[in-house]
Parts: C-alpha cells; sequence; structure tokens
C-alpha cells in the first residue's frame, strides 16, 4: 500500500497518509504527498484537495525510524512539501484528527484552510529534543493564535486540545460527525462560494507593544530554561515572526534550527529520546513474543517500597492483594497507600471517589493462601538473602503454575534467589525505585534461567504502569546500584583526601546532578549503604573500608530520617545544615589514617565521580550485563538525577572523547589515588578509545 492514497471525489480530490502508527513524515509519505499535489494540479476537474490522515491519526511529525538515515534528508524534504502546498493555486484543506504533532502540525498550518475533531492533540514539541519547529511552525502559528500564546505553545511543548482554540483562527470549523464527509462538505463550500486562497504566511502578527513583551518574556524564558539554548532560540523566531516579514523571519528560524541541531544539548535530548525507545527491544526476545496475562497482582510487604509499587497497579486499574505479617505493619502499609491517594486529592489531582475506587481494589492479607490467584507477586522485605529465602520457598509452595515471582531486590543475587523455587523459569527482578510511585525508573532483572515470555511479559507490564523499564543482567548491585556504588566510594575517598560533603555535593550539583553524593545519601538513608557495605566487608575481607562513612552510621546519623546525617536537619524541614560534627568525624580520621589534607578543585571532583561511573559502566558492558550502552544512560537519566542535558555517563563521555577520558583516568592514577587500580581504564574503554569509536557508536 502507498504511504500516500489519492482518490477523487467529485471535484475535491483526497490525498490519504498511511505511514502508521502515527503516519510519521518519512521519504515515502512525503514523496506521496508531493506527487498528490502535482496530479490535483494538472487535473482541471478538481477544484480542491483535502489532506487527511488514516487511522483517525493526522501526523505525529518527523517519522524517527529515519533519522540518522540517508532518508531523513532526501528530497522531498518536508519544506519543500509544505513549499508545494503553499503556493498551488487550489485551495488545500486539511481534515485533523487524533493527533497532529511537530511536522505534523507545521504541515498543517501550511493547508490554507483546516477543519478539525475537537479532541485532537496539537503540538509543537521539538523543544523538548532541544530543537525549533523548524518547518515554519515559529512563523505561521504566531499569524494564527497570536505571538503570546504561540510563544508558550512553543516554549513549552505543551499538548493542547483542538478545541482549546475555538475562536481563533487556526482552525476553520470542527467536526462532530465523520471527520472526511464533513471536509470534503468544507471544500465544496470554499468551491462554491469562490473563497480565496489563504495562506498563513501573507497573515500579519498583531501586537500591541511587541519590544516591551518580548524584552519580559526574554528575562522569563532566560530564567527558567538554563542550561538549554532551545528556548531562547524558539523566542527569537517567534520575536521575528512579529517583527520581520514572513520570508525573513523563515531566515531566522532556519538558523536557529542549524545552531541547536549542534548542540550538546540537543544531542543529549536527542540521544535520550531513542535511548527509551531502544530500551524496549531485546535481541533474543522478537516484539511477538506470547505475553503472560496480569490480572491480579500480589505484593509482600507494606513499607515504603512496598505501598509504593501498590500504587502503580491500583493507578492502572489491576487488584493488589497487599501481604504483610502481622496486623501492626498490614494496617500500616494501607494507611500509607491511603495517605499517598488522599495527599493527591487535597491538591486537586484527584476526586475523593477515585481515592475509593482505588483503595476498593486493594485486598489486604495476612495469609500466603490469599496469593494462590495472583498472576504475579512482587516481594518487598528486607534486603536479606535468607529472608528472601524464606519468601519465596513458600511463594513456590503456594503461587499457582504460571505465575510471575519477582523480587525488588536492589543488589541481592537473582539466580540464587530464583534457586529457592523449583521454577527458576517463571522468577525475574523488578527493581523499583524509591518513591516507586513516582520514579519512571524500572530495573527488569533477567535471570539465567528467567522464561523469554516472563520478560516480555514484565516490559509489557511496565508500560502499563508507566515506567521506563530497561533489562539488566545478573550481578551485585545490577547496572544502577553497582556503578552509583564505585560514584558513591570516590565520594567517600575524597573525604578522605580532604573535601568537604558540602565542597562535594556543590560541585556535583554545579555539573547538573539533582543533589550530590551526600545529600543523595541523607536522603535514602544512610543505613542502607551501610548494610551492604558490611555484607561486601564480609565478602571481600582485602577491601579498603570507608571508616568516615561508617562512623556516621555508627552514630545512629542515619539521614533526613533520623534528622541528622552528613548534614543536621531541623525537625520538618530537608534543607541540610553543615555540621561540625562531621567535620570533626572527617579530622580523627583524616589523623588516625595519616592523610594530609589537600585542596580539590571541581573539575576534579565532577571526574573522580562522574569517571568512576563511565569506567564500571564500560565493565558492565563487557559483562553484558547492560545490553547497550544508551540502557545505562538511560538508567541515569530517569533513576539517578544525572542531567538529561548531558545525556547520561556514557554519552557524556563520548562527548568528552574517550582518549580523553582515558587520559584523565591516567592523571586520576598518577595523582596517588587510594584505589589506582580502579583507574585503569576498563578493557572495551581503552579498545575504544583507541579505535576512535564511541559507546554509542550510532550517535
Amino acid at each position: 500500500m502507498s504511504a500516500a492514497q489519492y482518490e477523487v471525489h467529485g471535484d475535491v480530490a483526497v490525498i490519504k497518509m498511511h505511514n502508521p502508527p502515527v503516519n510519521g513524515l518519512g521519504y515515502e509519505l512525503r514523496r506521496g504527498l508531493l506527487d498528490g499535489i502535482r496530479q490535483a494540479e494538472k487535473d482541471s476537474a478538481v477544484k480542491a484537495l483535502v489532506l487527511i490522515g488514516a487511522d483517525g491519526v493526522f501526523s505525529g511529525g518527523a517519522d524517527i525510524r529515519e533519522f540518522n538515515t540517508p532518508k531523513m534528508l532526501a528530497e522531498p524534504s518536508l519544506h519543500t512539501v509544505i513549499n508545494y502546498l503553499d503556493t498551488t493555486n487550489k485551495p488545500v484543506i486539511a481534515a485533523i484528527d487524533g493527533v497532529c504533532m511537530g511536522g505534523g502540525l507545521e504541515l498543517a498550518l501550511a493547508c490554507h484552510y483546516r477543519v478539525a475533531d475537537p479532541k485532537t492533540q496539537v503540538a509543537l514539541p521539538e523543544v523538548k529534543l532541544g530543537l525549533l519547529p523548524g518547518a515554519g511552525g515559529t512563523q505561521r502559528l504566531p499569524r494564527l493564535i497570536g505571538a503570546e500564546a504561540a510563544l508558550n505553545m512553543i516554549v513549552s511543548g505543551v499538548t493542547l486540545p483542538a478545541k482549546q482554540f475555538k475562536g481563533s483562527p487556526l482552525f476553520d470549523a470542527y467536526a462532530e460527525g465523520n471527520l472526511l464527509e464533513e471536509a470534503l462538505a468544507f471544500a465544496r463550500r470554499v468551491i462554491e462560494e469562490k473563497r480565496p486562497i489563504r495562506r498563513v504566511r501573507d497573515l500579519s502578527v498583531a501586537h500591541p507593544k511587541p519590544e516591551a513583551y518580548f524584552l519580559f518574556a526574554r528575562q522569563s524564558v532566560a530564567a527558567v530554561s538554563k542550561p538549554y539554548p532551545a528556548p531562547l532560540k524558539c523566542l527569537e523566531a517567534v520575536e521575528a515572526a512579529v517583527m520581520k516579514p514572513f520570508d525573513e523571519g523563515l531566515k531566522v528560524e532556519r538558523a536557529g534550527f542549524l545552531h541547536l541541531i549542534q548542540t550538546d544539548e540537543s544531542k543529549a535530548l536527542r540521544h535520550a529520546f531513542f535511548a527509551e525507545r531502544a530500551a524496549s527491544k531485546i535481541p533474543d526476545v522478537p516484539a511477538d513474543t506470547p505475553t503472560r496475562e496480569i490480572k491480579k497482582v500480589g505484593v509482600i510487604g507494606g513499607g515504603t517500597m512496598g505501598s509504593g509499587i501498590t500504587i502503580n497497579f491500583l493507578n492502572a486499574g489491576i487488584p493488589v492483594t497487599l501481604l504483610e505479617m502481622n496486623e501492626q505493619a498490614l494496617e500500616r502499609g494501607i494507611g500509607n497507600v491511603r495517605r499517598v491517594y488522599e495527599d493527591r486529592a487535597k491538591r486537586g489531582k484527584m476526586k475523593p471517589e477515585e481515592v475509593e475506587q482505588r483503595m476498593a481494589l486493594l485486598h489486604p492479607t495476612l495469609s500466603y493462601d490469599d496469593l494462590r490467584d495472583v498472576d504475579l507477586v512482587i516481594e518487598a522485605v528486607f534486603e536479606d538473602i535468607n529472608v528472601k529465602e524464606q519468601v519465596f520457598r513458600k511463594l513456590d509452595e503456594v503461587c499457582k503454575p504460571g505465575a510471575i515471582l519477582a523480587s525488588n531486590t536492589s543488589t541481592l543475587d537473582l539466580n540464587k534467589i530464583a534457586s529457592f523455587t523449583k521454577r527458576p523459569q517463571d522468577v525475574i527482578g523488578l527493581h523499583f525505585f524509591s518513591p516507586a510511585h513516582v520514579m519512571r525508573l524500572l530495573e527488569v532483572v533477567r535471570g539465567a534461567q528467567t522464561a523469554k515470555d516472563v520478560l516480555a511479559t514484565a516490559m509489557k507490564l511496565a508500560k502499563t504502569i508507566k515506567k521506563t523499564a530497561v533489562v539488566a543482567g545478573v550481578c551485585d548491585g545490577f547496572i544502577g546500584n553497582r556503578m552509583i556504588a564505585r560514584y558513591s566510594r570516590e565520594a567517600m575517598l575524597m573525604l578522605e583526601e580532604g573535601a568537604s560533603p558540602q565542597q562535594v555535593d556543590r560541585a556535583i550539583e554545579a555539573f547538573g546532578f539533582a543533589m550530590g553524593p551526600f545529600r543523595m545519601s541523607d536522603l535514602a538513608g544512610n543505613d542502607v549503604s551501610w548494610f551492604i557495605r558490611k555484607r561486601h566487608y564480609e565478602e571481600h575481607p582485602e577491601m579498603k573500608r570507608l571508616p568516615i562513612a561508617d562512623r556516621i552510621c555508627e552514630l545512629g546519623r542515619f539521614g533526613q530520617k533520623t534528622g541528622a546525617g552528613y548534614y543536621r536537619y531541623e525537625p520538618g524541614r530537608r534543607d541540610p545544615i553543615p555540621d561540625p560534627e562531621v567535620d570533626k568525624i572527617i579530622e580523627e580520621v583524616r589523623r588516625e589514617l595519616g592523610i594530609t589534607p589537600r585542596k580539590f578543585t571541581a573539575q576534579e571532583i565532577v571526574d573522580r565521580c562522574v569517571l568512576a561511573l563511565v569506567n564500571e559502566g564500560a565493565k558492565i558492558l563487557e559483562e553484558g550485563i547492560a545490553l547497550r550502552a544508551s540502557d545505562i544512560d538511560l538508567i541515569y537519566l530517569t533513576g539517578y538525577g544525572f542531567p538529561v542535558y548531558r545525556g547520561g555517563p556514557m554519552f557524556y563521555a563520548d562527548l568528552c572523547g574517550l582518549l580523553n577520558v582515558v587520559r584523565t583516568m591516567e592523571k586520576i592514577r598518577e595523582q596517588g589515588h587510594p584505589e589506582p587500580q580502579f583507574w585503569e581504564p576498563a578493557p572495551l574503554l581503552a579498545r575504544l578509545a583507541e579505535e576512535g569509536k564511541k559507546f554509542n557508536e550510532s550517535e
């Protein structure tokens, strides 16, 4: 089937776009559109054209499948198609429904009239990829809805319903019935009434005080857009629509687009966009792999993590049986869930009746017998292998055949956990991140014997509960926590060598992390990493201890929950306050170790922490724990606060140049690092650097 179908209905030609799933404007569709326009121009019997999308969707914009391929730039480009629409001498009516976004909206704006289903979702979301609309969107939209409304829409990338534009010239009519029939009727009225061809380019943008408005807007956009350059470039283009002739404004738009597409920020945002799509592709698990039906879920443990996990499924309308070991813990778990919903209701994000509807899906129990009919059960109990063993032996006994048994473990050996059952093929890791009902990331841990349909089911279920799922292999800490352990260790070692918690946190936050390692540890609970650290000490007696971190915990300074950690916290507040007691602990340890403190620059702190992530990530890639470098980046962007505009640790290393990364690591090792063996570049990193390659080679 052609990507653009051409039909004639009396004196009106219809060009129907057909490029599932969202009629992306790929090469074949662009070619088909151009051919259709030319055919209509040559047919004297055709007096008007209707442009419509197949399957209830106008167009979602560029075809992402063509990104980084020759077809993306092949003629006819979208600019060429739009120029033909703009200059044809027969009226073109866009019939719009479903989705009309990005280049799809720019295509519609170039048409002479627009008929829309009022429920259609419209947007120019290019700013979210660090770009601006590059096919005339910044010039045409202000001419139809006004400069201020257009600027707000373009700078935010927000999606809005078509009905919101009633009263503006953006849409000439709204279709309440069959869209094609109403668009054809509209086209015939245009013909009969001999309406002129209305080109948006010929309209002007009126604003009473444009200079003052754009001065104010520039200050406002600059204040909230750092460190992203795209919003200000969007503003410049919209300002040009107001202050310059159309063709001059197009030149400003084009120059802005060409500038932005070369920026590291846009490259990083586009990398993140494609990383999310790549993460769902598992080489040996075809997309059509049958999945198991998940109609009912069990959750073991009603603490902070278990209740958060429960909320995800209740939000998706999936009943949850919540198991606890005693009445008091069970009541606390139910209370945790209800408290989240009631807080949402107070803030107007839920209706009171919705709270009760979701709570009605929650079935609390003290008996494992009530898990006999669940399709999936997730344990969220204490992070101890002996506790996990008790749980999984019991689940193996009570759960029905085919039920998926999942562990929320963040560090433990999933293969060992699976060995506690007679059905290791049904065991998988579903590592949620706290708070589990808020954080997007879900690490899906594939055991040695995890069945392919179990893995496919987990990935599908992640979409159902609106999570970003990334597959990880089995090792201590999997991908995210294995890497963060090395990152945190570097931060701890720098305290011994002369840095302060505040200095380290300031440098990392200036780099763009949501919070530095010590603030992060205080938030998560220092006792969590202490428990894991003690296990590591037992398993690896030769490893260097972290006496500052251990002493902090020995004093009961577990972070925000105890009012003291690496910082002090006032009751009811989360602001970290530097604490002289911590300074004393650090000084004591330095004296005991015979260390003379030295000064650190912010860049050295960033290099030590971030390149520790990179080197460990390279090892994880080579071991096959991660499927691809972009999966590691996605984990850090969605679960650990890595700055999105830097694209993740592996992409950041690519931007730096891997030879430069290796050179910096050599300098760190030469400075007398207490663990110089770590700063030997991972074999994969060293090899790629020598070959002049990248972790993300397709970028």
